[in-house]
């Protein structure tokens, strides 16, 4: 599975990142640009995932690393961001609320 740390997250551009936490959870902080496709109801929105790479993000990188599997074993090119949001808080990043 392929993964990326926050600060190689921070670096990159133009790769969509799609967060996989639950919405209460996305609106308390999020990374800026994320867009919010919860894991427990990603398979109804399988249509609306980027073409392409993307990269994939949740609190600590357990439920992300856990769908990157899921849409990699479907074709997606995706991958998981270490750490998650909670190690990009930690590296001192802006959230956006």
């Amino acid at each position: 599975m392929k993964s990326i740390s926050v600060q190689q997250l921070r670096e990159r551009e133009g790769v969509p990142l799609i967060d996989v936490r639950e919405a209460d959870e996305f609106a308390a902080g999020h990374v800026p640009g994320a867009v919010n496709l919860p894991m427990s109801t990603i398979g109804e929105h399988l249509d609306e995932l980027p073409e392409g790479p993307f990269d994939v993000i949740c609190q600590l990188g357990g439920r992300s690393a856990r769908v990157v599997e899921a849409l990699t074993a479907r074709g997606h090119d995706a991958t998981n961001v270490d750490g998650g949001t909670g190690a990009w808080a930690e590296a001192g990043y802006d959230l956006e609320r």
